[in-house]
């Protein structure tokens, strides 16, 4: 038999095809600054440097994690694409950065150009929603790493902030007030512990309803990723805002501390807020320790903004007015000498 590469594995036509849909939904993100189109060995973006006194680029790379196994099981993909870009979004706008371009690299054992289709679909409308340009991507097929139906995608984005604009934190002092932006469920992190705790339950599995939910389990677990850029967006320029941290592996103490100036801690008060019922559920499912469901789940605290105290009711109103729910989780202390929970 004469080998070729479809019979390898590889078909270079639907990978083709493939790349011509998404290249055609990538038009509707185009914005000012993208030159040409998907298709050349590299993306072009020009910068119009007239509108920024001194313009730095802000980036983040990043993926979905094991959220994409759940949604092979349940045959759900274009939330995923949505999921990707939210979260890139969200680690660039902690800077106070404005979104400008995305990339995608999706690899895969076998095309299925539905399941390609859908998470297209939902970059393009991340993309769309949050003003930065899907410019390009790479998509590999690739049958000796992935068996059929498998994937695994990941994302960069690059935005742009006036150097002095910048919110990495330095400004934090003591008594700062952190207040807590909800998430829409797990986002995109902790779901190894999840997927195991399901698939070591007697009692559960994704498709069974749960009134607490109101919804399936595995419905409640491919929430969106919400994008938290709308709500930076309007107060970025505000003089009480800090530091702002976006809530993802390691909990609220991991990812608030990454801000932190030297000296300082964060104290949590757990009780200003109650969990949403799906890490409720996934705690009792896994027999999970308290500790660790801090350590690996959001618990409902998707971003965390560390304003100064005597701004924070202002700032409060002004996320009310947006429709934004508020919750004051904790504050800004002085470091100690003891060891570190979380």
């Amino acid at each position: 038999m004469k080998l070729n590469y479809k019979i390898a594995g590889v078909d270079i036509d639907a990978a083709d095809a493939a790349v011509k849909k998404i290249a055609e939904l990538s038009k509707q993100t185009h914005r000012d600054g993208v030159l040409g189109g998907i298709g050349h060995f590299g993306a072009f973006f020009s910068l119009d440097v007239s509108r920024y006194k001194n313009p730095v680029l802000v980036s983040s790379v990043d993926g979905v994690g094991t959220k994409i196994k759940i949604a092979c099981a349940l045959g759900q993909y274009r939330g995923i694409g949505r999921d990707l870009v939210n979260h890139c979004v969200n680690d660039v706008m902690c800077s106070g950065a404005e979104p400008l371009y995305f990339l995608d690299y999706l690899a895969l054992g076998k095309l299925d150009g539905k399941a390609v289709l859908e998470l297209a679909t939902g970059l393009v409308e991340a993309c769309k929603e949050n003003g930065c340009a899907l410019i390009g991507g790479e998509t590999a097929e690739m049958p000796d790493i992935y068996q059929p139906g498998e994937f695994d995608i990941a994302g960069t984005l690059v935005g742009v902030v006036e150097r002095d604009a910048i919110i990495d934190g330095s400004r934090i002092v003591t008594g700062d007030v952190l207040l807590g932006l909800p998430s829409t469920g797990l986002h995109t992190n902790g779901y190894t512990l999840a997927r195991r705790i399901i698939e070591l339950s007697q009692d559960s599995g994704y498709h069974k309803y749960y009134d607490e939910l109101g919804c399936t389990i595995g419905e409640a677990l491919l929430a969106e990723h919400r994008s938290y850029y709308p709500i930076v967006r309007a107060l970025k320029d505000h003089p009480g805002l800090h530091g702002i941290a976006h809530i993802t592996g390691g909990g609220i103490l991991g990812n608030t501390r990454r801000i932190l100036p030297d000296g300082l801690d964060i104290d949590v008060d757990w009780d200003s807020w109650q969990w949403p019922a799906i890490f409720t559920l996934l705690q009792q499912l896994g027999d999970v320790e308290i500790d660790e469901m801090r350590r690996v789940f959001n618990l409902g605290v998707g971003l965390v903004l560390v304003v100064a105290e005597e701004q924070a009711a202002e700032i409060v109103r002004i996320l009310e007015r947006l429709g934004e729910k508020t919750l004051t989780v904790g504050r800004v202390v002085e470091e100690t000498s003891e060891p570190k929970a979380g």
